[in-house]
């Protein structure tokens, strides 16, 4: 057993806001010298989507659910004013204005770090995402992974 301390995050939300702070206090205890677990389901699923569109065969429903989440990091919406999507404009203009990392770029340096990044394989099932049309750089797991990632974890949190 390590002495090294361990943080898990579930990235549930697919809102750029909160994904935004999965990553950046993922990137801290990284930094902090924590082992650290991002297990993303359901909607946090798309933070690890490719921007670029992936042909795969899909059913109707899946391709359903494809076309109406968005593709990609930089895509998803605010948690609150979003203004039909005049928000993430804003926030990214502000955040430029400050030099803060943009969500794309957190995720970049969470993989540099070694942040381990896990997407959901009952989720990906469920909602007609195939491996080809995520990021590279991740894995695939269900939830008995990240429930033994969990249960070591000195720190455990759902955004």
């Amino acid at each position: 057993m390590t002495d090294k301390k361990k943080t898990t995050i579930i990235l549930f939300s697919g809102d750029y806001d909160k994904a935004m702070a999965a990553f950046i206090i993922a990137n801290g205890a990284a930094a902090y010298d924590h082992e650290v677990t991002i297990f993303s389901t359901f909607w946090g699923l798309n933070a690890f989507r490719k921007e670029e569109q992936v042909p795969v065969k899909k059913g109707f429903l899946e391709k359903l659910f494809a076309g109406m989440m968005p593709r990609g990091a930089n895509k998803m919406g605010l948690s609150n004013m979003n203004f039909a999507g005049m928000g993430p404009k804003m926030i990214k203009h502000v955040m430029k204005k400050h030099n803060a990392l943009p969500l794309p770029d957190l995720i970049d340096m969470a993989k540099e770090q070694g942040v381990k990044l896990v997407a959901c394989t009952m989720t990906m099932d469920l909602l007609g995402l195939h491996q080809d049309e995520l990021i590279d750089g991740i894995e695939y797991a269900g939830v008995a992974a990240y429930l033994a990632d969990a249960e070591e974890g000195n720190v455990n949190l759902f955004i």
